[in-house]
């Protein structure tokens, strides 16, 4: 028997809720209950390159924001930059991992960029974030937990953690082998002396407390005077839920196991801080086709969200995340499969625009996918220009990668600067696909004279076509059945046509569709290249 949330999700459905942006958006004011407005929360530890897996976190973030504004809600959106974690590893790959490692215990707001070109090693990897989510439309507020912590703002709610140790004990024991210690508190620091959290720590009650370094220091002191305490993970979580008020907040695979920080944290922040954990969504790991399985900040083996916009349109990457739900793992390609993935998308805008049809369901379900996808909140109400990635690697390798040239080829096609920018950025995307990542079938050079030696029936037949393109003005249609009609003539199997055509115009086996290919490099060029064979 459907539970009434079941009923309620089926409802909804019922009432043209099929994205699951929308279904969440739903659950959202179901759980929160029916505001005017919402807190929306992500955030990760910048303790290596943020990659495009913890890009995940943000973007669903993001919208889902967008899924609740269009109810008319109003939506903050703070994204949480945990600074004030301990630098546990040094990742691979970065600059001078001898300096990094005299800094391990440490906070990562006090580690150096050894880049060097930024204030500390968290603020190198926040900055990069912060200047790239922009590009696919993302804008939160960027909240900074060093600075929130030492001001002082967390202070009444690290009281609270302390003063209900015992609690916060017992919920996280439930869920070990081995409850924690007795002596064990919901809190740590950096010691003044040393900066590493080598610390054992005393509540002394109220705000008084006292620690020991194993660098030798000892010290006690009034933590509301002197704000260095900081609460441990599992307690920070959820005391930042209650600070900020959040509704929603999704969260990876790791942290939503039985036992996780997110079933731990639903009841620390009920049973201490007395509010309702934020409404949350699994999402789970994305992987990188031909990669090796889940991506690791440490293992310095990373692709972020700035290497993902080399080869994809911002309005894609956000389609590729609002298009699968988060809890389905998926994988980025990077291979020939991102032909697909244009194509695929270039279909869900012309099913938005209404230029090809499909069933009431599967429209609602690609006319979210595709409002999501817009980097501006203002959509075009006209459909974009769609220039064939495929066809734009053609033109590229015709015209040796020059993208001004590739641009100015469809300029009389073009209707205004939306579809300028759109033909621009997909050639530059192609450009950068050929020289990083496409396949060897994929890549050409067009031949400035014949590369093989060829008997008197080849030259022959090439001849004929020579002669045929300087006579008249072909579509690649007509062109085509030309030459099967020459190939008939002269008795000569198509197939070894065509692949003695591509031999002599690329030096491969075959090529891209022969006809189009052979107008779009020009047919004057290829007449002249056959005549001299």
């Amino acid at each position: 028997m459907a539970s009434s949330s079941e009923k309620k999700i089926k409802r909804s459905e019922g009432s043209q809720a099929f994205h699951w942006t929308d279904i969440t958006a739903e659950k959202i004011i179901r759980e929160k209950g029916d505001k005017d407005s919402y807190v929306v929360a992500a955030g990760i530890t910048p303790s290596g390159v943020v990659h495009i897996g913890n890009f995940r976190e943000i973007i669903t973030a993001d919208l889902v924001k967008r899924a609740l504004e269009k109810k008319g809600k109003t939506v903050r959106f703070i994204y949480s930059w945990d600074n004030y974690d301990v630098f546990r590893k040094v990742p691979k790959n970065m600059p001078k991992p001898e300096i990094l490692e005299k800094y391990l215990r440490k906070a990562i707001v006090d580690t150096p960029d050894t880049f060097g070109c930024h204030n500390s090693y968290a603020e190198h990897h926040q900055a990069k974030v912060e200047q790239d989510v922009p590009k696919v439309g993302i804008h939160p507020e960027f909240l900074y937990q060093a600075a929130k912590y030492r001001s002082g703002n967390y202070v009444p709610g690290i009281k609270k953690a302390l003063e209900h140790t015992e609690i916060i004990k017992k919920i996280l024991s439930d869920f070990r082998e081995d409850p924690v210690s007795e002596d064990w508190l919901p809190v740590t620091l950096f010691c003044e002396m040393c900066g590493k959290d080598t610390v054992k720590i005393l509540w002394l009650g109220g705000y008084q407390i006292k620690y020991s370094c194993g660098c030798g220091h000892a010290e006690a002191f009034d933590f509301k005077k002197k704000p260095i305490l900081k609460l441990k993970w599992r307690i920070d979580w959820p005391m930042r839920w209650d600070y900020e008020q959040v509704d929603f907040e999704p969260g990876g695979k790791d942290h939503s196991t039985v036992g996780g920080s997110y079933d731990t944290g639903q009841q620390i922040v009920k049973e201490v801080y007395d509010f309702t954990a934020p409404s949350y969504v699994m999402y789970d790991f994305i992987g990188i086709k031909g990669g090796r399985g889940k991506m690791s900040s440490s293992s310095g083996e990373v692709i972020d969200l700035s290497d993902v916009l080399e080869i994809y349109e911002p309005e894609i990457v956000r389609w590729i995340f609002a298009g699968t739900r988060p809890n389905r793992e998926f994988v980025i390609s990077f291979d020939a499969d991102v032909l697909k993935v244009y194509e695929d998308f270039d279909q869900c805008e012309r099913i938005y625009f209404g230029e090809e049809k499909v069933n009431e369901k599967e429209l609602i379900k690609q006319k979210a996918a595709y409002e999501l996808s817009s980097v501006k909140k203002v959509l075009p109400k006209t459909i974009p220009y769609q220039p064939g990635f495929r066809h734009l690697t053609t033109l590229l390798q015709i015209h040796s990668l020059d993208i001004d040239k590739v641009v100015a080829m469809y300029e009389q096609e073009l209707n205004n600067s939306r579809d300028r920018e759109r033909v621009r950025v997909r050639t530059e995307c192609a450009k950068n696909w050929l020289l990083k990542h496409a396949p060897e079938e994929f890549r050409f050079t067009v031949q400035e004279k014949c590369p093989i030696i060829l008997v008197e029936q080849e030259k022959n037949i090439l001849k004929q076509l020579a002669k045929k393109l300087h006579n008249q003005d072909w579509t690649d249609k007509e062109l085509h059945e030309e030459m099967y009609i020459l190939c008939t003539n002269n008795q000569f199997p198509h197939a070894d046509f065509f692949k003695l055509a591509y031999r002599v115009l690329i030096n491969k086996d075959k090529g891209p569709r022969l006809a189009s290919f052979i107008l779009a490099i020009g047919k004057e060029k290829v007449a002249e290249l056959l005549e001299r064979v």
